[in-house]
């Protein structure tokens, strides 16, 4: 089983995922699938076979968290520092080409969240800046070509 590092955060919003789906969403799906399976003949009745479909889906969503939640590591942020670029650091980098600054924070994957500026570890962009300092030229091989970008801060 792989480890997963995430913060308290992210582990606090997988257990209320997995709560919502297990107490709310599962029994609502049984509840469709017993009224569809009270309007008769199973082996053409669409309502069932839709319901008993989203069971499956839900199941294994359900599956997914549990696993994810078992395999994760907590990460100590306080003992986190802004030597070099780890997980969960703030990284501010320079695209050498563009010169437009942009502002990362290196996350698990499951916290991944590109919209508020979140981004995988396992992503070409944070493996290329893992163990970089302020002042360094990280060059990054990504699907497009070849990025450069200097490292401008590191935080927590």
């Amino acid at each position: 089983m792989a480890v997963t590092y995430m913060t308290e955060e992210g582990l606090r919003k997988l257990k209320d995922e997995l709560i919502e789906l297990e107490s709310v969403q599962r029994p609502e799906i049984s509840r469709q699938i017993a009224e569809a399976r009270d309007k008769g003949d199973l082996s053409e009745n669409a309502e069932y076979d839709a319901a008993k479909e989203a069971q499956g889906m839900l199941e294994a969503k359900i599956a997914q968290l549990k696993s994810l939640i078992a395999s994760a590591r907590l990460i100590d942020e306080s003992a986190i520092g802004t030597d070099e670029v780890k997980i969960m650091n703030k990284v501010t980098i320079r695209n050498l080409h563009t010169r437009k600054a942009m502002t990362y924070t290196l996350v698990s994957e499951s916290e991944a969240d590109l919209k508020s500026g979140k981004i995988a570890v396992n992503t070409p962009i944070a493996q290329g800046l893992m163990g970089k300092r302020v002042g360094d030229v990280a060059e990054i091989r990504v699907p497009s070509g070849t990025m450069t970008f200097e490292i401008v801060e590191i935080s927590i």
